[in-house]
């Protein structure tokens, strides 16, 4: 047996039906429950022989939750796709019998640190594969699972008997199925390594991501996803004190555990955080060299962004460690290292969970009064200060903000009254107050800091993240807890309502975050709308640019049933309609040719080989999920045969290149009346293919000198832009910023596509300041070239439009301060 289970790494060239036995993936010298099933009498196959489809992992799981009274388990929600997602609460029959009671008690110690924990169980978090391509992790859950379950022996119940384990098989199960479909069906009896077969290529997107392609891992922080918030909901109910997460990486490398690398911690995490992760590190070196399997650490990745499921932790109290194992992405492949096996890469994962289980049950209580320590040490001395977030004129995307913050059990309080701060008028209804006087108050500082200097230069992800910036509210800190009025225990949106019935017309303001979900309802029923190009007052009311008219006469609707019909839109999305009662105002009438006719939109997209699947992922989810508007996906693969007449507008999200024959088809589309809108590097080849004159500004790097052959990337990478907030000034009279009260906005930007501006500043409604930085790294040559460029443009082809974006508007799905430009160029295009 033991020649057989060695070979499982090391194959020759064509293997045939691979020979797995449980015993590979289990410790030696236990004795199991044989009432237990194991994963083979349930799913029809050995573990790491197929790969496990989300399915059968819930079968398997559901029957040891009935076979085990050591397991429950929950159903927490489900993923956009249906799936259920489930978690295993693992622990001793005695614990579960008491087992509210050891949670009261637990998140009890964490608000008093005078606790006696000595004896209270440590309490255990162990999620798997939330990139569902990274399949080792959710196929060792089963192996896992069942070794909790089944075994034997004074060691399980001493372990059972000191831990609870919040034990989550798959956390993407939509893209644990995506992939594992995959493997499966390219999966030969006779298996070849060979890196070329296309097992080992995935189609787009893969199935790293979930169903509107976010990577999940990002989301720990803005919890966007269902999947996260019920994730979420569990952390902070049972606040647990280790938290790990598996993953893979490159086929040619090894095992990966933290710490990362030192330099690339988050200041706001304590030290004793590192130092007690380095001591579980000890735990996994120890398990790894005795199945002999190479790892290393503090070699690479980093703790720095907050919303990874490894760092997540580290601001919470709790202890994240990050598994990253070298992945056959598939049953075996070949690597420098030799022919990795699926099976192998199971174990490894296998052999991480149970060792830190292993470190958990010595280093309890050290742990636990850690936790306790932290929350003592994380409550303000701030105790009459808070924090003010909000926007006069749009309710709904504060309270997208404020829901966030509830999701994190971070307590808000209602504005007492309207009051002015710095400028920024904050007024009651559409502004929270968060006091700093509350139980993690590092978690609040984390959401809103920003930080400009840093000790490394180099980030795994993004360097800022500051919540204000990304919701697009005004902010003010240090404010006076006097500033508060009752606490916000359930949030409830703004009333829609409509004014009086008319026949003339009815008006709203562009301000509401949804208000783009409104319009497309009104154009989608066959109602006639127009778009203020310019100021108005109406009847003493003030109207911005942006205000929508919705004429009452010529409409499919009589009199009353427009009116009902619109009291429907009103509610539904949360906003204010007015009827009028005349069309003379002071500055344009409304039957001015200032009011322009807004078109039904029908939007496709650009989807499939080429495209960055993250990025079309977030529109498709903008557009399906918050504004309810159809999308056509157009894949990439047969865009070229399609008649593209039907569409007014087509976006190209972040892409390099695209076939010939369907750029001369987007071309005459273009010149024939379409709107094309493209991000990122897409603006590089429309320049190139002449649908748009841009000119671009390019860094200069100075020579480097003395910098040695081991640390020449370093220099190359402090050169990326890998997620900063920067300032922009706004023309809010161009369509394009329709909808924003301030004349300032806030952009994410990971890119360094830095565009000169126009000679002519009408051309330039976005234009980053003279000091632009808000948040976040950038290097000094990058900074002084982004200065004063532009990361919006507009022009002609023939009777069309081309606009392209430098960066994401619609990063990670919750950077709502910069949605409304998308659908601004979405509906008004023609007019730019």
């Amino acid at each position: 047996m033991k020649k057989l289970l060695l070979s499982l790494l090391f194959v020759s060239a064509t293997v045939t039906a691979q020979t797995i036995d449980l015993n590979y993936y289990l410790p030696k010298n236990v004795s199991y429950n044989s009432n237990i099933p194991t994963p083979k009498s349930v799913l029809g196959h050995e573990v790491g022989e197929w790969h496990v489809t989300h399915d059968k992992l819930v079968e398997y799981m559901k029957a040891l939750a009935n076979a085990s009274d050591r397991v429950v388990l929950e159903n927490r929600g489900t993923t956009y796709e249906g799936r259920p997602l489930v978690l295993l609460t693992i622990t001793s029959s005695k614990n579960h019998q008491n087992l509210e009671e050891i949670r009261e008690n637990h998140i009890k110690a964490t608000n008093d640190a005078s606790i006696d924990v000595s004896n209270s169980p440590i309490v255990v978090y162990q999620g798997f594969s939330i990139h569902g391509n990274e399949a080792s992790g959710s196929n060792a859950a089963l192996a896992a699972a069942y070794y909790l379950a089944a075994a034997e022996g004074q060691k399980i119940e001493e372990l059972l008997n000191n831990s609870v384990i919040l034990f989550d098989p798959a956390m993407n199960p939509d893209g644990l199925q995506r992939f594992a479909y995959w493997a499966n069906t390219n999966k030969a009896n006779n298996i070849n390594p060979d890196s070329n077969d296309r097992e080992y290529h995935e189609v787009w997107p893969g199935g790293r991501t979930n169903h509107y392609w976010f990577d999940m891992n990002r989301d720990w922080l803005p919890v966007q996803l269902p999947e996260s918030r019920a994730r979420i909901k569990t952390f902070h109910k049972w606040l647990p004190n280790i938290l790990t997460d598996h993953h893979e990486m490159g086929t040619n490398s090894t095992f990966f555990f933290q710490p990362g690398i030192p330099s690339r911690t988050n200041p706001l995490t304590p030290k004793m955080n590192q130092e007690l992760t380095k001591e579980i590190a000890t735990y996994h070196a120890k398990a790894f060299d005795k199945i002999g399997s190479t790892y290393y650490s503090e070699e690479s990745f980093d703790d720095f962004y907050y919303g990874k499921g490894s760092t997540f932790p580290d601001i919470n109290g709790g202890i994240g460690i990050l598994f990253e194992q070298g992945s056959s992405r598939g049953h075996a492949q070949e690597s420098e290292n030799g022919v990795l096996t699926f099976p192998f890469t199971i174990r490894n994962q296998f052999t991480a969970a149970l060792s830190t289980l292993e470190a958990a049950k010595n280093m309890r209580t050290k742990i636990l009064q850690y936790q306790q320590g932290f929350y003592k040490n994380s409550r303000s001395s701030e105790t009459n200060k808070a924090i003010v977030f909000g926007d006069e004129k749009d309710a709904t995307k504060t309270n997208h903000l404020a829901e966030v913050l509830q999701r994190h059990q971070i307590k808000l309080h209602e504005l007492k009254e309207d009051f002015t701060s710095n400028g920024k008028r904050f007024k009651k209804g559409y502004s929270y107050v968060v006091p700093m006087n509350q139980k993690n108050h590092r978690l609040v500082k984390v959401m809103f800091d920003v930080r400009t200097t840093f000790k490394d230069s180099l980030f795994y992800d993004v360097s800022a993240w500051t919540f204000n910036y990304a919701f697009g509210v005004d902010y003010a800190d240090n404010v006076s807890l006097s500033k508060a009025g009752a606490e916000v225990t359930q949030l409830q949106p703004k009333q829609g309502t409509i004014q009086q019935k008319s026949s003339v017309g009815y008006l709203f303001s562009w301000n509401e975050y949804s208000t783009p979900k409104a319009l497309n309802t009104i154009l989608e029923k066959g109602l006639r709308a127009k778009v203020a190009m310019k100021k108005f007052v109406n009847d003493g009311n003030s109207y911005d640019y942006g205000t929508i008219f919705i004429p009452a006469q010529n409409q499919k609707l009589n009199g009353k049933e427009l009116f009902d019909f619109l009291e429907k839109v009103a509610n539904e999305n949360h906003i204010a309609i007015k009827g009028v009662s005349t069309g003379l105002n002071e500055g344009i009438d409304l039957g001015s040719r200032n009011f322009e006719a807004v078109k039904k939109q029908k939007v496709a997209m650009l989807v499939g080989k080429g495209v960055t699947s993250y990025d079309a992922g977030e529109i498709w989810h903008l557009l399906d999920q918050r504004y309810d508007m159809k999308l056509t996906k157009l894949d990439t693969d047969y865009a070229s045969r399609v008649n593209l007449d039907k569409y007014t507008t087509i976006i190209v999200p972040n892409s390099r290149s695209i076939d010939k024959n369907l750029v001369e088809k987007l071309k005459v589309w273009v010149r024939n009346g379409g709107v094309l809108i493209g991000y990122r590097n897409t603006v590089n080849w429309l320049s190139n293919r002449g649908f748009i004159n841009v000119k671009f500004n390019k860094a200069k790097i100075d020579s480097v000198n003395n910098v040695s052959f081991e640390n020449r990337s370093l220099q190359s990478g402090a050169q990326v832009i890998g997620g900063a907030i920067f300032e922009a000034k706004i023309d809010r009279s161009h369509p394009i910023n329709f909808g924003y009260k301030n004349d300032k906005i806030a952009l994410f930007r990971n890119t360094k596509q830095f565009i000169q501006a126009d000679a002519k500043s009408f051309n330039n409604p976005i234009q980053y300041t003279k000091n632009p930085l808000l948040s976040g790294y950038i290097s000094k040559e990058n900074l002084k070239e982004l200065k004063n460029t532009v990361p919006f443009k507009a022009g002609r082809l023939g009777s069309g439009r081309v606009i392209v974006f430098t960066d994401n508007t619609n990063f990670r799905g919750f950077w709502f301060g910069t949605n409304k430009l998308l659908m601004n160029a979405i509906f008004f295009g023609k007019l730019m």
